[in-house]
């Protein structure tokens, strides 16, 4: 018998809340991804110079090339030999909005928490016994907060000792949402 959503309700909170804190512990104890970001020895020409382009926010390439037949030609091969070849996300200015980026985080923790919920709820009984819950809820979260690292570094170029860190962050955060509902799965 499936076990219902709102039976669920504390472990999803609890979870979600715990994820939030031991990201804070992470980012502003731990600070272990403060390396990750490098700065420019040139930070003030290369802001200026994207300053007078006057680019929206958004996601921009260089070398830009639209199609994958467009890196037949010798002047696109030329560009990615000669580089730079990156990826740069603009962010709209003014300074960061905290209070919206980390109640979008907490969203985000919700939903993975409600979805590790719907999963274990679907394969588990009220009264399960704690390792097969901690296994279900565990291995979902793991793959909601790590699976996109992941696909960081193969895509985009982000560094394997970055992605590294990210997965050492969503082991962290999927083991308190495995311990969560295992201690609160309703008997």
């Amino acid at each position: 018998m499936m076990t219902s959503l709102a039976s669920l309700w504390l472990p999803i909170l609890v979870s979600a809340v715990g994820v939030f804190i031991a990201s804070s512990l992470v980012h502003m104890v731990f600070k272990w991804h403060n390396a990750d970001y490098r700065k420019l020895p040139n930070e003030d020409e290369v802001a200026a110079a994207l300053r007078r382009q006057a680019l929206p926010p958004g996601q921009y390439t260089v070398p830009h090339c639209v199609e994958m037949k467009d890196m037949q030609s010798p002047e696109m091969q030329k560009k990615f030999v000669e580089g730079p070849v990156g990826f740069i996300t603009l962010r709209p200015n003014g300074l960061p909005n905290m209070g919206k980026h980390l109640g979008l985080w907490f969203a985000l923790t919700l939903f993975v928490s409600l979805l590790a919920a719907l999963a274990a709820g679907v394969a588990l009984p009220i009264g399960a016994v704690k390792e097969p819950v901690f296994d279900v809820t565990f291995l979902l979260a793991f793959a909601a907060y790590g699976c996109g690292a992941v696909s960081d570094g193969i895509w985009m170029g982000r560094p394997w000792k970055a992605v590294a860190k990210d997965l050492l962050d969503a082991f962290i955060y999927a083991a308190v949402t495995g311990v969560a509902f295992a201690l609160l799965w309703p008997r």
